[in-house]
């Protein structure tokens, strides 16, 4: 292996890790410097406004069955985006409630995706869905890799449970990095669904 594919693998653990020390854990910190153009809310919901938003990254792969999976194919619906593992806590008390809303919005232009992180196999996941009603997909990130897409300065995934809502334009428009119930969800999300 050369020094600099040595270098790289590094810097790709120490980045996987970073996230690992983080995960599932009770509410976070806003990530990034400068100007974030983003607001946390006594709540503890991040939001940007409409026209200071990011795009969101690629976010594509297989699912926790075996499917493929491209989230920008829901462009022109808002996004729930659940980043949740079947290890963590947090995790299983609030996967009640992503089930229940994702049912109650499923026709009211709203998609819902999860992003199961950090099971070392699909088995654990598929059993978590079918134990808490989860009904809809969940791409496989056993590494994280997909939470690395995200910028810096954005409203990134930065612990384990974090939802992301992205907008009609695939831009993400609201972030909370603590375990939610229907309520907190529906904060988040009943704002982003008004917009136009």
């Amino acid at each position: 292996m050369s020094t600099r594919s040595r270098a790289v693998l590094l810097s790709a653990v120490a980045a996987v890790a970073a996230l690992t020390l983080s995960a599932c854990g009770k509410g976070g910190i806003s990530g990034g410097g400068g100007d974030t153009n983003f607001v946390t809310g006594s709540n503890g919901i991040d939001t940007v406004p409409a026209g200071k938003r990011a795009t969101a990254p690629d976010l594509s792969g297989k699912t926790i069955d075996g499917k493929t999976l491209d989230v920008a194919d829901y462009r022109g619906k808002v996004v729930v985006i659940n980043v949740w593992g079947s290890w963590c806590g947090p995790c299983r008390s609030e996967a009640q409630y992503f089930a229940k809303v994702s049912k109650e919005y499923q026709d009211k232009g709203v998609q819902f995706v999860g992003i199961n992180t950090r099971d070392n196999s699909t088995t654990p996941a598929v059993a978590f869905e079918k134990e808490h009603g989860v009904e809809y997909p969940s791409l496989y990130d056993p590494t994280g890799k997909l939470m690395l897409r995200f910028k810096k300065g954005t409203l990134n995934p930065q612990l384990i449970p974090s939802t992301l809502i992205i907008d009609r334009h695939g831009k993400v428009a609201a972030r909370a990095l603590e375990a939610l119930d229907d309520t907190t969800l529906l904060k988040m999300l009943k704002p982003v669904l008004a917009e136009k």
